[in-house]
């Protein structure tokens, strides 16, 4: 792990704050099978279903088909809301820094849940704003977390991915408010206490956030937490410290030092950040994104379907829809622990014998060990879509497992790829011959136009055009305010 101002107590206690804080709050609402139970039972939007008729061939339940639409409609819309504002809510990342973001990310949650907390089923429609809030909040609180990872080096994807599995773990939030509404505890009682929990994000953004971004690779004397002192501790500020041919903490050298100043006015001076433009047109980056398009499609349909599908199956009886709710929830709980396996797969060859190779053959080799995490993805995605398609109950048991250990290989191990992939200069002056050069901080350093300027560059977030990617933020620092 990197050595820094801050010390291993408080980076460990920035690392477990954010686990609890993204398994418990960033995504819950992929949990909505079994929140949809409970405002069924409340009764919300009851009066779209239709009594049923006197045909003697009839099951004599209602029809409640208008129903399940409005409420697929909520949750449509809310996980759309989660991808589209991902693009906004990563500009303002990048622009303005952590505090700002997170303020703006802890202001929609707890909109959000004070909406659930006073709707009733006559003011159905406030669902519709509500879990987009809840959606839009959750992604840009995890998208704050992700630089987290820059905090411990080379254990960095296996932090992302974990990451990842505990948004996804989140959604397991909602069963427990279906298990104690069985129980007796009222709706509002529990989403008003959700809005109190605002105050612990409040807590982590003042004392164990930085204002800005933590850096990668990270200064020995880094520091965050509640000062951000005018002057900077920014990464700039210490490679204008460092000694010329002097390594960075952490950091490979992504090509030899004889070609190091190659293609720059200044020597020792990394050129300007690659363009959002060619990183939006590259092949590779649009391939990505469509594969993430229908990876997520598909899962969006599962959840947002998964009721009125358990009702279908089960012919209308509410314990067994219930019982099969409840065992979905529960697999989602056993993201957190899926996730850090895809981590494992995408940093295996930095723990092996033969040392990694540098420059842009160091990042494909990055590139090379994604390509087996992205293959078991797509093999579990394929198995989770056969298994879904299948209409008998015990079958879905199976199809819940399926589902969870490929959402969390999909999640963590996009965002670990964007990482890798986006944007390092290597990779882009091998790929795009003109478009980018080395430059001199490693693979996801702060590149610089000259001694004591800083470019804001287009962050990896914003490469992201609105996927459900939670790329490592981090990567480009102002030179003012760097805690």
């Amino acid at each position: 792990m990197a050595g820094g101002g801050a010390g291993v107590a408080k980076r460990l206690g920035t690392l477990v704050s954010g686990l609890l804080e993204c398994g418990a709050f960033c995504g819950i609402i992929f949990g909505w099978a079994s929140l949809v139970f409970v405002l069924k039972d409340l009764g919300y939007f009851e009066g779209l279903c239709h009594p049923p008729t006197h045909d003697p061939n009839s099951t004599l339940l209602p029809d409640c088909s208008r129903q399940d639409e409005q409420f697929s409609l909520v949750f449509t819309i809310g996980s759309f809301m989660n991808n589209f504002m991902t693009f906004p809510m990563g500009f303002i990342f990048d622009r303005f820094g952590t505090a700002v973001a997170r303020f703006i990310a802890i202001s929609l949650y707890t909109g959000g849940t004070l909406l659930v907390a006073f709707s009733t089923p006559e003011l159905s429609e406030l669902l519709f704003p509500a879990m987009s809030m809840l959606s839009v909040g959750g992604i840009l609180l995890i998208l704050t977390n992700m630089q987290v990872g820059n905090l411990f080096g080379k254990y960095r994807s296996i932090i992302i991915t974990l990451y990842n599995g505990a948004f996804d773990s989140s959604s397991a939030i909602f069963l427990i408010i279906k298990v104690l509404y069985e129980h007796g505890l009222s709706l509002q009682a529990m989403f008003l206490f959700m809005a109190a929990c605002s105050a612990w994000h409040l807590l982590r953004t003042l004392f164990l956030m930085p204002c800005t971004r933590i850096p990668y690779p990270l200064p020995p004397t880094y520091d965050y937490g509640l000062r951000c002192p005018g002057h900077s501790r920014s990464y700039r500020t210490y490679e204008e410290k460092r000694q010329p041919g002097e390594a960075g903490p952490e950091e490979d050298p992504l090509e030899p030092e004889a070609g190091r100043d190659r293609g720059r006015g200044l020597p020792g001076v990394s050129p300007p950040p690659l363009p959002f433009a060619a990183c939006a047109r590259s092949a590779l980056f649009a391939c990505h994104v469509a594969w993430l398009s229908a990876m997520q499609l598909r899962h969006y349909l599962f959840i947002g379907t998964l009721n009125p599908l358990l009702d279908h199956l089960a012919r209308g009886k509410p314990g067994l829809v219930s019982t099969y709710t409840n065992a979905f929830a529960f697999t989602q709980l056993c993201g957190v622990l899926c996730a850090p396996w895809n981590g494992l797969i995408l940093d295996r060859h930095k723990r092996g014998r033969t040392p990694r190779p540098e420059g842009a053959l160091g990042t494909l080799a990055d590139l090379r060990a994604s390509v087996l995490s992205l293959v078991v993805t797509v093999t579990q995605c394929l198995l989770f879509s056969v298994c879904a398609a299948v209409p008998l109950l015990p079958v879905q048991f199976v199809t819940f497992v399926l589902q969870v250990l490929s959402r969390s290989f999909l999640y963590g191990g996009n965002a670990a790829f964007l990482a890798i992939a986006f944007p390092p200069p290597a990779l882009w002056e091998a790929l795009w011959p003109g478009h980018g050069t080395v430059s001199a901080g490693g693979p996801a350093a702060v590149p610089l136009r000259g001694p004591g300027a800083w470019t804001p560059g287009w962050g990896p977030l914003l490469c992201e055009l609105g996927a459900h990617c939670r790329g490592a933020g981090g990567l480009y620092q102002p030179s003012d305010g760097g805690s």
